[in-house]
């Protein structure tokens, strides 16, 4: 399917919040561009100006995971230039290996003069969806949504970045949602960036028991807020049988503010 552009400029609905840019991505808006457009309605439902400026490019998080540091830097350059350019209160970032990534730039360029008080700087601008949704103070949504949700804790949002109860009481918030608790939600699935392709062996044992810990909880929906887990889980639960839906946290969201 092609990729259709974001809209530029989303209007808050209501009262407006917050002014914010929301980075697109690079695996997201190919391969998951139907939460992109979850999130910008979630962020306006909440009072939020949503802008995705076109020269906002690729984070340099791939280069980062797999420490291509050299190749990573230039991209950072060209984010923080873009991004300073903008009137903004937060970046918001819905894939959490990008959101880790941006988090470190102040150590990506570690004794630069230049360029380490600059990454430092959009780094205390940066917010994950559900770190920011949070912090913000979230508008409840009315709408039903009866379903028993697993929420699995990315790695780089559990670990990375310490994020592990925003986005269950964002889930929380909605009416009829009931959290299913399963064993080792914080354990790797075995997705890890690139690792399914460098360690596939390991990572389908790591895939093999995320999926069966989960499987055990028999739940109506998977939730996660990380491309590379949302599709080695969902591609694990297939495997399996199991025909639970694979969700983003924004997408649970969206879908209880009618959208």
């Amino acid at each position: 399917p092609t990729v259709q552009p974001l809209p530029e400029f989303t209007p808050a609905k209501g009262e407006r919040r917050a002014r914010v840019v929301l980075l697109a991505g690079c695996v997201m808006q190919v391969l998951f561009q139907r939460i992109n457009r979850a999130t910008i309605r979630v962020l306006a439902e909440n009072g939020c100006d949503v802008l995705v400026p076109r020269s906002v490019g690729c984070c340099g998080a791939f280069q980062m995971h797999n420490g291509f540091l050299d190749d990573a830097r230039p991209r950072a350059k060209a984010l923080i230039e873009a991004l300073e350019k903008q009137e903004y209160d937060a970046l918001v970032i819905n894939s959490a290996g990008c959101g880790s990534s941006i988090k470190e730039y102040g150590e990506l360029f570690h004794g630069d003069p230049t360029w380490e008080k600059r990454g430092k700087a959009l780094a205390a601008k940066s917010k994950d969806v559900s770190e920011f949704l949070a912090e913000l103070g979230l508008i409840p949504p009315t709408r039903e949504y009866r379903k028993r949700i697993a929420y699995h804790d990315a790695c780089h949002l559990a670990h990375a970045q310490k994020i592990r109860s925003q986005p269950r009481d964002l889930l929380q918030a909605i009416p009829g949602v009931e959290l299913v608790p399963f064993k080792d939600p914080d354990w790797c699935c075995g997705s890890a960036g690139i690792y399914n392709f460098l360690q596939p062996e390991l990572a389908a044992r790591l895939q093999e028991r995320k999926v069966t810990n989960i499987m055990d909880v028999k739940p109506d929906l998977v939730v996660m807020g990380n491309p590379g887990c949302h599709s080695w889980i969902e591609a694990g639960l297939r495997a399996r049988g199991s025909t639970a839906p694979v969700k983003h946290t924004m997408e649970v969201l969206d879908e209880a503010y009618g959208g």
